[in-house]
């Protein structure tokens, strides 16, 4: 073999080399550059970027705080209005200013003495104002030369304020004396003053001047009343 062939055949040789040295490296970058394409497309599709996670937890926590403080505020307004009512009814939307009290203003008094039960005497209030008026705890009775009010039979005690429309009448039921002459320092009173207490509970004023029947009535120290009540029935039982 001739030299000139051994040189063309030497570099034929080292340029096929050259070109599938080439083609190797190319491709193996091409494919390096592809998985480092397709490693952060992997990383968002599994929720662990690191931009997207952070701000959806952020957007989850606010919505829960505001829903808490919404609950919150709702709660402690309904707290708030529900405790203003404790001696008696509001007005509308909660305001006292509407309330009427029941008074020697704005109702008429009458006693009546019954048969039965014995030595009974029933008050009757009836409203003769425009308004509504609210009649509230029970009389405070003054008789003549008494030197204290009678006390009120607990037991008598309604479940609600005794509300009077126009023209209704709410009712008290007196026990004068013991029906069994057991009571003590008996006399007959001849007059009568009835005190109607306000939405605190406190006795105002001098009282109403109430007619009683022309001889008086009998009272010992069995002196009692009721409440108010709405059923003449129930403050004579």
């Amino acid at each position: 073999m001739s030299n000139a062939i051994f040189r063309r055949r030497t570099a034929l040789l080292t340029a096929t080399l050259a070109a599938a040295t080439s083609l190797a490296l190319t491709a193996c970058g091409t494919d390096l550059d592809s998985a480092a394409e397709n490693t952060p497309t992997v990383a968002a599709d599994n929720g662990i970027s690191s931009t997207a996670t952070p701000k959806a937890d952020a957007g989850d926590a606010g919505d829960t705080k505001t829903a808490a403080s919404g609950t919150d505020a709702s709660v402690t307004s309904k707290s708030g209005s529900g405790s203003t009512t404790a001696k008696g009814p509001t007005g509308s939307k909660g305001s006292t200013s509407s309330i009427v009290t029941c008074t020697g203003a704005n109702t008429k008094v009458t006693a009546q003495t019954v048969s039965r039960p014995l030595n009974h005497l029933l008050l009757t209030v009836k409203n003769t104002g425009s308004k509504t008026c609210y009649l509230y705890g029970y009389p405070a009775l003054r008789f003549t030369d008494a030197q204290a009010v009678p006390p009120v039979d607990e037991d008598t005690q309604p479940q609600a304020v005794t509300t009077l429309r126009p023209g209704q009448s709410g009712y008290a039921g007196v026990l004068l004396s013991a029906a069994d002459g057991s009571g003590s320092g008996g006399y007959t009173a001849k007059t009568l003053s009835v005190i109607f207490q306000n939405r605190a509970l406190e006795f105002v004023g001098s009282g109403v001047k109430v007619a009683l029947p022309s001889k008086g009535v009998y009272i010992d120290s069995s002196l009692t009343t009721t409440y108010w009540l709405t059923n003449p029935s129930d403050a004579l039982n």
